[in-house]
Formats: C-alpha cells, sequence, structure tokens
C-alpha cells in the first residue's frame, strides 16, 4: 500500500475536500497545500489540519487561473515534493433546462471542471515523473457515465475528467505514476444541498474520504461509490439506448 505526505487538494474548503484535508492531517508529518474560494471556510479548515499536526499551506485560489496556482503549487513542491495531487475542485451551477438559455454558465462549468484539473495537475507532473514517485487523482462522478436530464454541463465535464484520467494512466505507470478516477454517487456537500431532484444513497462526506483513501493507496484505477448508485449506472449503461432514454423521461 502507497502512503503520502505532501499532498495538494483543491476545493478544500468544504465536502469531500475538507474531508480529505482533515483525515489526511492526521498522517504524522503531513504537508498539505490546501486551495479554495472562500477565505473563511479555507482558513477553518487549514486551522483544524494544524490542530491534528500538519503542516498546511492555504491560498484561496480560483483554480481557473492557471499561472497564479502554477507558481503556488511549485513553490510548495519546492519546499515539500508531493507525492498526491487530488484535482478535487468542481462546480454544479446548471440552472433550469441545463442553462441553454446561458452558455457562459456551461462555460464557466468547463472551465473551473476540466480547466482546473488540468491547471492542477500539469505544474506538479514533470516534477513527480522525474522523481518516479506519486499519484494523481481527479474527481469525476458516476454522472459522468450517463446522459442525464439535468446538470448536462456538469455530467459532460465530468466525463472529459474521468476519460482523460483513465487514459492518461497507461503512460503515466512507466513512470512509477499511479492515477486514480474518482467517482462518486451523491455526498452530502454544499453542491448538493439545494438538488432539486432526489438523491438515492446520500453518502456522508466523512465516508467518502475514508473510501477515497484506502483506494488512493491501493493505486486503484476507478474509485467509484456507493454500491446502489453504482449497480444503477451499469444498468442504464447495459440496456439499449433507447432504453435508458425513456426511463430518464426522454421520447
Amino acid at each position: 500500500m502507497k502512503t503520502f505526505s505532501s499532498i495538494v487538494i483543491t476545493g478544500a474548503s468544504s465536502g469531500i475536500g475538507e474531508a480529505l484535508a482533515l483525515d489526511y492531517a492526521a498522517v504524522p508529518g503531513a504537508a498539505l497545500a490546501l486551495t479554495g474560494r472562500d477565505v473563511g471556510r479555507l482558513e477553518a479548515v487549514a486551522a483544524a489540519c494544524r490542530a491534528k499536526g500538519a503542516t498546511v499551506v492555504a491560498g484561496a485560489i480560483d483554480v481557473v487561473e492557471r499561472e497564479r496556482l502554477a507558481d503556488w503549487l511549485q513553490a510548495f513542491d519546492d519546499a515539500h515534493p508531493v507525492d498526491l495531487v487530488i484535482a478535487n475542485a468542481g462546480i454544479s451551477i446548471d440552472k433550469d433546462n441545463s442553462s441553454l438559455d446561458d452558455f457562459s454558465i456551461i462555460r464557466r462549468t468547463m472551465d473551473v471542471n476540466i480547466g482546473g484539473v488540468l491547471n492542477t495537475v500539469e505544474p506538479l507532473l514533470a516534477r513527480m515523473m522525474a522523481r518516479r514517485r506519486g499519484q494523481v487523482a481527479v474527481m469525476a462522478s458516476l454522472a459522468s457515465f450517463i446522459g442525464l436530464p439535468y446538470s448536462a454541463s456538469y455530467n459532460a465535464s465530468k466525463a472529459a475528467v474521468r476519460v482523460w484520467g483513465e487514459s492518461i494512466r497507461y503512460v503515466l505507470k512507466k513512470h512509477d505514476i499511479g492515477v486514480s478516477v474518482i467517482c462518486p454517487g451523491f455526498v452530502v456537500s454544499r453542491m448538493t444541498a439545494d438538488a432539486p431532484f432526489p438523491m438515492p444513497f446520500l453518502m456522508t462526506s466523512a465516508r467518502a474520504s475514508a473510501i477515497i483513501r484506502r483506494a488512493l493507496s491501493l493505486n486503484r484505477p476507478r474509485i467509484a461509490f456507493p454500491i446502489g448508485t453504482k449497480a444503477a449506472v451499469w444498468l442504464g449503461q447495459t440496456l439499449p439506448a433507447r432504453w435508458t432514454n425513456r426511463l430518464l423521461g426522454g421520447a
């Protein structure tokens, strides 16, 4: 099993990112680089992590700020060579009709959920490859497997992240770098707090963190959970497309 001590987590101010930060903070000698857009929440998480003994560098940086994020990540890596990158930051801001009346929302979602992942991984990847050690984790979703009748840009962005992560795993294996794609179902967070649809098998962020951390230590290629939602997605993929379309309310 792999162990990690120098860890980057984007979107660390709430939800899964916060839970992961708090759990990894308990690792002896841990150094954490945490980003988030809300200064108050981020500082609260950073303080809680420091109270557990971790060295914490917190940056209120939007992951779309490519150059600023790169400089910040590389400065952290200079002091604490990174062995785990968790590109977790993401948004789900689609409105009625999946925001087809306002493409700026769609573009913002793609910029954060796809571009933000690239902006997080790129500044550190060559360094990790040179050290021939480390793990890259990208946050996708079980929603990335089927075209659901809501949050179209979120679903599409997560599909892109999932396929990209699963594909680069083959390349990075040659450099002793692991890659894991995280595909959660519904997890308690600010993102799901006001969701206008049912959320079966809703899971706490603490439970999600436990599942993710164990799977990362084992270099699992895909970390999909919970089992109930995962099974429903699998069934939706195996049915003929016209059946799935009808089940989801299509013509």
